[in-house]
């Protein structure tokens, strides 16, 4: 089973934004030394619920101070980029990573229009376009002359300069959320992203994928490789003591949450600041959204998610601003006793 680090720290004042950026590069640099597979960037714009906005540019900073982790993208927002521009940065970061780029691609938030508003799209337009985005990005990456008529895009590439280092290209795939996009995504063989899931809710999209994959035409073979390639990400609060991280995490949570609703409350329309769910406890959230516990505890909940078949998960250490001594102190507990111990029950199994 490959774990990565999800990295998506919000930044409540615009004066800590630089301390706040040093302190998750940081993050990427410590999760290569304790041994994780991945470190995944998210974008968002303008709040701070991202503090570094843009995951291609943070995404090479990681690039050059390393040489092992996988650097994911989940996601890039692809309503707020040129299909074609977003070819070219991300073939550029896959040759200075040699390789080690996987492209997550989704419309990016359902709720935060202000982000939408300040590239002058929206939401629903961004919906829209992602199928050809998606399809245009990929011809970009691929081939060698390329004259494109879409709905939303046209272009003309003589060739594509650097091309991708990883052939035919970095791996892509798809944020989704509901039944409806799972099937879609599992029809056209592409791997998919989650995240906000209990583990029962895990399992059933997992067999969902599945079955849709193999009621497409999808073989054994081309069935396992995509779920080879699923991702699902989910918080994480590691301590000494289960009460300590339970602690830990609500006040994250709590943390975090406020910062968003507040976000939304402000910066966008009047009609569009809710969002599904909302009215649920800190204490539903975390049961449904995070791992917690000491490290024995964290790592027989990751070994239960591997015996339902999830092959890879992303776990977010840093919720709600959290400060870095608690975040470094967590990731290294979950590398001298949680991988060790994941190790060995992968082992015996």
């Amino acid at each position: 089973m490959r774990i990565g680090l999800f990295m998506a720290p919000i930044c409540r004042r615009p004066e800590d934004d630089s301390a706040t950026i040093d302190s998750t590069l940081d993050e990427a640099l410590l999760a290569e030394e304790i041994g994780l597979d991945a470190a995944w960037l998210t974008e968002h714009h303008f709040s701070g619920e991202s503090v570094y906005a843009d995951p291609i540019v943070f995404g090479a900073a990681i690039a050059a101070r390393t040489t092992r982790i996988k650097i994911g993208f989940a996601v890039v927002e692809m309503a707020l980029h040129h299909p074609v521009r977003l070819a070219v940065q991300t073939a550029l970061l896959d040759n200075l990573s040699h390789g080690r780029l996987i492209v997550g691609a989704g419309r990016g938030s359902a709720f935060n229009h202000y982000e939408y508003a300040g590239f002058g799209t929206t939401l629903e337009q961004g919906y829209d376009r992602l199928d050809e985005a998606e399809d245009l990005l990929v011809k970009a990456w691929t081939a060698r002359a390329l004259r494109y008529e879409g709905k939303f895009w046209s272009a003309a590439i003589p060739e594509m300069r650097p091309r991708p280092y990883q052939k035919p290209h970095p791996p892509l795939v798809r944020a989704v959320l509901g039944e409806r996009s799972i099937r879609a995504m599992a029809s056209i063989g592409r791997p998919i992203l989650m995240g906000g899931l209990g583990d029962a809710e895990i399992a059933e999209r997992l067999a969902l994928y599945e079955e849709a994959m193999r009621q497409a035409g999808f073989g054994d073979d081309a069935v396992a490789c995509a779920l080879d390639q699923v991702w699902i990400w989910k918080g994480v609060s590691i301590a000494d003591t289960y009460g300590e991280a339970e602690e830990i995490a609500e006040e994250g949570c709590r943390n975090e949450q406020e910062h968003v609703r507040e976000a939304r409350r402000t910066l966008n329309p009047p009609s569009d600041c809710g969002e599904p769910g909302s009215a649920a406890s800190y204490e539903e959230k975390i049961a449904e959204a995070f791992i917690v516990g000491t490290p024995g505890q964290v790592a027989d909940r990751i070994d239960a998610l591997r015996r339902i078949g999830l092959r890879n998960l992303m776990l977010k250490f840093n919720t709600g601003q959290m400060a870095p001594r608690v975040v470094s102190r967590a990731m290294r507990l979950f590398g001298d006793k949680v991988l060790p111990r994941l190790q060995s029950q992968e082992g015996r199994t």
